[in-house]
């Protein structure tokens, strides 16, 4: 046999294994990766089409939203609540006739079903709106039928639109960065957790830091909070940074400015930690310390796209160097026909920005609304912190430097919630509109205090829509409420 002969017979052997491989190839008009947030709202949308749509996932429906992210801490906000106004009780004349005695579990476990129910009701919602589901860890393959072929747990999908939604994780330093790090938990493990820790030590100045402290702190676990600069949530407005940061402090969290992880050592006999930790102060000073007996090390030091094992590379999608996908404003990745949603490109990390975003794209993709995208600009967001934090637009500092000092002209208010009239405790609520030209368009607005998290979504309604502050001014106020002050500021 001469050699043209064996190989177009090696040739016509593997086109006829790629053939009898591409027939078990399941065809679909949309595959999502991800049942998250948005890569549910997508699915669902798109289906209202006549689109045959498949979702692929590995964990429980809903994403981290649902499971280990804004729904139960939420709850467990509202819990630390209730530890909040027992101290007010008898300020409105409720006697206490003996000690209130917190339990962990009560509120686990009702949380838990409460996750249970919603897993459910996702799944329910998909069945309704006939998307197909397949449970497994999905990776791109490499190959085309002429699509990107995706394997789930061995099974073989192809779409001519797929969309990645997988979310991200947090992260977790390395044992050559901080030995012993993995002793500590995430926000994932919070939810896990079956007792309240005694002693808790918190890094990170974020929001979910900021949040996880003030749950535990407010609950009786005496919390540590290890920030490396002097504030916390510095990408917030300096008069929101300055407030939660003393807020934090006032309400007994240990705050420790300056401070990293050093090591982390696991004692044999307790399970508990030791924590060494240094501070470095802007001066030059450093010392050490170590936090001994703790019995939860809680890391919230950002989160990452969760991209690495998906075979994005098999495909040439390009990802930054943190391993957000790259995304045009259309969600477009650099690859025809796949694109991504959510916390994979690395903007606005939030639930409803994933929705709004995973739901545009069908219509664009199904509708014919081929111009629908998501506007990234005022986004209103909301820090469940002690009391909780409403923003939305430009800070005070980010307002001068684009618009110029001059242009700029800012309101501000500080009053005390009458909530707060009958009661020993003390708390203000502090609010700031920032305005520019001289129309004085609100360009952003910034509070915190009781209730702030509810009065926001009306307020961003009409920053969305222009408002100026001679708009807020015509509006009637609302009394008595704390709403109120930001239509009356002078």
């Amino acid at each position: 046999m001469n050699r043209s002969v064996r190989v177009l017979r090696c040739i016509q052997a593997h086109l006829n294994q790629s053939a009898r491989k591409m027939s078990q190839v399941k065809n679909v008009d949309y595959l999502v990766i991800g049942a998250g947030s948005g890569g549910i709202a997508s699915a669902r949308r798109s289906t209202e089409f006549g689109v045959k749509a498949l979702i692929a996932e590995h964990g429980p429906l809903g994403g981290t939203c649902v499971n280990v992210g804004c729904v139960p801490k939420k709850v467990m906000f509202y819990t630390a609540m209730h530890a909040e106004m027992l101290h007010d009780h008898e300020d409105y004349g409720f006697k206490s006739t003996g000690r209130t005695k917190f339990d962990w579990s009560v509120v686990k476990k009702k949380r838990d079903a409460y996750i249970k129910r919603l897993n459910g009701i996702y799944d329910s919602n998909l069945d309704k709106a006939a998307v197909e589901k397949v449970y497994g860890h999905a990776v791109f393959t490499g190959e085309k039928a002429p699509h990107p072929v995706v394997s789930v747990d061995g099974k073989l999908f192809t779409a001519p639109h797929i969309l990645i939604a997988v979310g991200g994780v947090p992260l977790i330093p390395s044992e050559g960065e901080i030995p012993g790090a993995e002793h500590g938990i995430t926000s994932d493990g919070f939810f896990e957790l079956e007792n309240l820790p005694k002693k808790t030590v918190v890094v990170g100045a974020g929001y979910i830091a900021v949040e996880m402290a003030g749950i535990l702190n407010a609950l009786g676990s005496e919390t540590h909070l290890l920030i490396r600069r002097d504030q916390v949530l510095r990408n917030f407005d300096e008069m929101i940074t300055t407030n939660v940061t003393n807020k934090m402090q006032q309400d007994g969290v240990k705050l420790a400015k300056y401070t990293q992880v050093k090591t982390v050592h696991k004692n044999v006999d307790n399970g508990r930690l030791d924590i060494t930790v240094e501070t470095k102060t802007p001066e030059g000073a450093v010392s050490s310390d170590v936090i001994s007996d703790v019995d939860c090390l809680l890391w919230a030091i950002g989160r990452k796209a969760a991209t690495s094992s998906i075979g994005l590379e098999k495909i040439g999608v390009e990802m930054d160097h943190k391993g957000d996908i790259k995304v045009d404003e259309f969600q477009n990745t650099s690859v025809p026909g796949i694109y991504a949603v959510g916390d994979v490109q690395g903007k606005a990390l939030l639930t409803p920005v994933a929705i709004a975003a995973g739901r545009k794209l069908s219509h664009r993709l199904f509708d014919g609304k081929t111009g629908w995208k998501v506007d990234y600009d005022n986004i209103p967001t909301v820090v469940f912190s002690h009391p909780p934090v409403g923003t939305i637009g430009l800070t005070e500092a980010e307002a001068r430097a684009k618009h110029g000092e001059n242009s700029v002209k800012v309101y501000r208010s500080i009053s005390t919630p009458m909530y707060f009239a009958m009661t020993t405790r003390k708390e203000s609520c502090l609010m700031k509109l920032i305005c520019v030209g001289d129309n004085e368009k609100i360009v952003g607005l910034h509070m915190q205090g009781l209730g702030c998290d509810e009065m926001l979504q009306g307020f961003g309604v009409a920053i969305k829509m222009g408002a100026t502050k001679e708009d807020f001014d015509n509006c009637i106020a609302i009394h008595p409420t704390a709403a109120e002050e930001m239509v009356t500021m002078r």
